[in-house]
């Protein structure tokens, strides 16, 4: 009886100890609807479940066992590239966010939102059948290089630990962030057939959809974990260490860096 029952232990104490051998940097793909820390909750307590960790630990609890974070969120009508960082890879997230990302938006001419996407209330609708594709191409110049952006007002960013879009949905007053500066390589229209968009031009409109295809070295076509590919086993092989000298070659090169 008691060679079944460490028989039986074996397996779970191999993965109790490959989730805790776990340290870099992968990335997954986060679906439209949960928060990027819902998305975050959920792989890590997927691991917690295969590696045979309790999971009505507490949150403290559960972080000595399991130590990880995202670079860059997402809001929850977005999807696409979500990096994660595990252990010693937590300390590399702070890079992610000063790498370029790669997006694509689908926009609706006519109507505008007060959240300026397609979960929010239509509060303005204008005529768009003036708006031809050339008119679109000429505009999005001016959102090319070096600009200020102004982040909206319903968004991820935070004020006092909780998400803007969260107070204002709560009624609370919110002041807007001020402008900083970001740039943008370059803007294409790929496609254009009205009501559908990626930039409105004398006209109101909202944005329907955003997919973020690429942050820093990752890609949404070569390099996310899908959910049911959050296991110990696809994380090994997609991880990227935290030194070079742990690099495999076999790893995605970035195109920033080179590393």
């Amino acid at each position: 009886m008691a060679g079944n029952l460490n028989n039986a232990a074996t397996p779970i104490t191999s993965s109790l100890a490959k989730l805790q051998s776990l340290n870099g940097l992968f990335a997954i793909y986060k679906k439209q609807g949960p928060t990027s820390a819902d998305v975050l909750n959920a792989l890590k307590e997927a691991l917690l479940i295969e590696a045979g960790v309790p999971t009505s630990n507490s949150r403290k609890r559960k972080k000595q066992w399991l130590k990880m974070g995202h670079g860059g969120t997402l809001d929850s009508a977005a999807s696409g590239v979500l990096v994660i960082g595990v252990g010693n890879g937590t300390k590399m997230l702070s890079t992610m966010l000063t790498g370029s990302k790669k997006y694509v938006a689908v926009g609706e001419l006519g109507k505008a939102t007060d959240t300026l996407d397609a979960t929010g209330t239509v509060i303005m609708e204008k005529e768009f059948v003036h708006i031809s594709r050339l008119d679109m191409e000429e505009k999005l110049k001016a959102f090319t290089g070096d600009i200020m952006q102004v982040p909206p007002l319903y968004s991820a960013l935070k004020k006092d630990g909780q998400r803007l879009s969260v107070l204002l949905k709560k009624g609370h007053q919110v002041e807007a962030k001020p402008a900083r500066p970001v740039t943008v390589f370059s803007l294409t229209l790929q496609e254009f057939k009205p009501p559908l968009f990626s930039l409105a031009l004398s006209s109101c409109a909202h944005v329907k959809e955003l997919i973020r295809t690429k942050q820093s070295q990752f890609t949404l076509q070569d390099h996310v974990l899908h959910e049911e590919q959050w296991t110990l086993e696809y994380i090994h092989g997609a991880l990227q260490p935290c030194s070079e000298g742990d690099q495999r070659s076999d790893y995605p090169k970035s195109p920033l860096t080179g590393t």
